[in-house]
């Protein structure tokens, strides 16, 4: 299989929001002769310049108001017409090899639906990037570094970093959940994915490099936002996959020691942690009231 034929197999899709310190690097890494797509949520600073300059192929998908990852992505992948879709974040770096072994890692597992790669640091070390299901992971203990497997490895879940889809099996689980702002949409693919029979693949030697910085430039607002939607996606994923009963259980819970964080941290003047207990706070007392952390207002190309 000739690189040729690898690059009319696959589209490089990604999400951006205000991701002008990162997105440079990684729309370099993407090989000219791919398909791409890039999804943006209603950036203010200079991300589609930037775009526009580095990738001028591109096609653009633009928001009108930020849908978040997961829906961002949908936007996306519903104008996929390649065998396969490889879901980049914005602060991550690619390789032509990375692509190619994951391929040809798709066509070694036909059963499987998902794949991903090895991910790196920029100084080396290696970041965690599979897993089991998220209710198993607590009884592992916390995983320090990566375990490293000599070839394929059949996973629960591997990290939304990078990843590439079998487009006929996102096809099959309607892609990402859409209530899903930010957050846990990976957790949440995977496990229907394998709920619908298909097969979490991770491929060691297929490797990219995470430069990290996120895709927004952080400030107070990016925070509350970052630690509400965990907060959130965490109890509304407790509620898909165990029911309300133990959703509202956990909420309850962690409203409860969220709340006398960021008292304590309040009380001894570290207002960055008592800033984001609150919102983690505010995130599980708002899906305890019902709210929804997705909006899908138009799109525009």
């Amino acid at each position: 299989m000739t690189p040729k034929d690898i690059w009319s197999r696959v589209t490089v899709l990604t999400v951006t929001h205000n991701g002008g310190e990162v997105i440079g690097n990684m729309l370099e890494t993407v090989p000219s002769q791919v398909p791409l797509i890039v999804i943006d949520n209603a950036s203010t600073d200079d991300t589609l310049d930037i775009v526009r300059a580095v990738a001028p192929q591109a096609r653009l998908i633009l928001n009108e108001v930020g849908l978040g990852y997961g829906n961002g992505m949908n936007c996306g992948l519903r104008n996929v017409n390649t065998e396969f879709a490889l879901l980049v974040n914005p602060d991550s770096v690619l390789s032509e090899d990375a692509i190619i072994k994951l391929i040809q890692a798709a066509d070694q597992f036909p059963e499987a639906g998902l794949f991903g790669p090895s991910i790196l640091n920029p100084d080396g070390a290696v970041e965690l990037s599979h897993d089991v299901n998220l209710f198993q992971r607590g009884a592992l203990g916390k995983r320090i570094g990566e375990i490293h497997p000599e070839g394929p490895l059949s996973a629960d879940f591997v990290t939304g970093a990078v990843m590439l889809l079998r487009m006929d099996a996102g096809r099959a689980v309607d892609f990402f959940d859409r209530e899903i702002f930010l957050y846990y949409e990976d957790d949440d693919i995977c496990m229907r994915l394998r709920k619908a029979g298909y097969g979490i693949v991770h491929v060691p030697d297929a490797v990219i490099t995470h430069i990290g910085g996120g895709s927004v430039r952080p400030n107070r607002a990016y925070y509350w936002e970052k630690f509400w939607h965990i907060s959130w996606s965490r109890f509304y994923f407790e509620k898909k996959h165990r029911g309300m009963n133990a959703a509202r259980s956990l909420a309850l819970k962690y409203a409860c020691r969220y709340a006398f964080k960021a008292l304590g941290y309040a009380l001894v003047l570290k207002r960055s942690k008592a800033w984001r207990d609150t919102a983690r706070f505010c995130g599980a007392i708002g899906f305890l009231l019902g709210k929804r952390a997705s909006v899908l207002p138009a799109v525009i190309e």
